[in-house]
């Protein structure tokens, strides 16, 4: 009985057909992608050229860019689990029909996850309850202490836990990959785009918010060796409490433009990697979550302008 060809077998028995199409298709693969990914993607882009008419072989246009740009996001949703705009997530069901991925993940998306949490916690917390009702006190059975509060282990660390790097990396993978198709899509990385609409975009697209922190310039006890100016702000970028980046500007979003371009040159190397790295903050050193490039830096960072593991420790301190 003949078996059905899949997918890929008949996209590469058309690339053999067609060598000088290959050989152009070849050079729209991504640096890090899989050949799982990069067969899924390839099809994606063959089906779909015919949109396309004015897509010439090895001439750049606005049309090849668009069909790249939702390539990309086709892969980001079925390879990572991304989600975006339901119009874009339309688009790309559409133009993705007929394409089969063996062995695809199967997709949860964020608010799926936490409202499961939610469900268990609040299980758990309700069989826990009984039992505790049961030997607590007249106060401790509507929710006061019977008489002072439980003091937190005197052992517990300041500063980020060291697992932080290997959980935060996975989301800063994909926000690698999200930054680096958005700039192809900008004509690369340049002096004159929207840098921080850049990052923010990207950012927004993995499901994640920038958190942005101004401080007046002259509130700054710590500036780099040879900064002599006092006016202005200074802008710092984070991401799930990792540090991205710091701007100088005259005013608020002349500094955030700036912090912008500084952090999106880590995604500039092969790959970017999340450390915990020690660096200045209100005249002490403290152990940071840092988002790095591949290249060695010769230099340190400037002196954090926010903590973010800071509150658990005014929380132990309140205790």
């Amino acid at each position: 009985m003949a078996e059905e060809r899949s997918g890929e077998d008949l996209v590469s028995e058309y690339l053999d057909q067609n060598p000088q199409l290959a050989q152009w298709v070849e050079t729209l693969r991504g640096y890090c992608e899989t050949n799982k990914q990069w067969c899924g993607r390839r099809e994606f882009i063959l089906r779909n050229m015919e949109a396309f008419p004015t897509i010439q072989q090895g001439t750049p246009s606005s049309s090849l860019d668009r069909l790249l740009s939702l390539s990309m996001v086709w892969a980001n949703h079925i390879f990572l689990g991304c989600r975006y705009p339901q119009a874009v997530m339309d688009k790309i069901e559409d133009m993705g029909k007929g394409i089969v991925v063996p062995d695809t993940l199967v997709r949860t998306t964020r608010d799926e996850i936490m409202a499961r949490g939610k469900r268990n916690a609040t299980t758990g917390n309700d069989a826990d309850s009984g039992g505790k009702r049961a030997k607590a006190g007249p106060n401790e059975a509507d929710g006061r202490p019977a008489g002072r509060t439980a003091a937190r282990p005197s052992s517990q660390k300041s500063g980020p836990p060291p697992q932080a790097p290997a959980e935060h990396q996975p989301f800063f993978n994909r926000l690698y990959k999200a930054v680096a198709w958005k700039l192809v899509s900008a004509g690369g990385f340049g002096p004159n785009l929207d840098h921080f609409e850049i990052l923010r975009s990207c950012v927004e697209s993995c499901k994640e918010t920038l958190s942005c922190v101004f401080v007046p310039l002259k509130d700054i006890p710590d500036l780099p060796a040879g900064r002599t100016q006092k006016e202005g702000h200074v802008c710092e970028l984070r991401c799930q409490t990792v540090y991205m980046g710091t701007g100088y500007g005259r005013d608020e979003s002349a500094a955030r433009a700036m912090a912008s371009k500084e952090a999106l040159k880590a995604f500039q190397g092969r790959k970017v990697t999340v450390k915990i790295y020690r660096r200045r903050y209100r005249g002490k050193d403290v152990e940071d979550v840092i988002l790095l490039d591949d290249q060695p830096r010769s230099q340190g960072f400037p002196p954090a302008l926010s903590y973010p593991f800071q509150a658990e420790q005014l929380e132990d301190a309140s205790s």
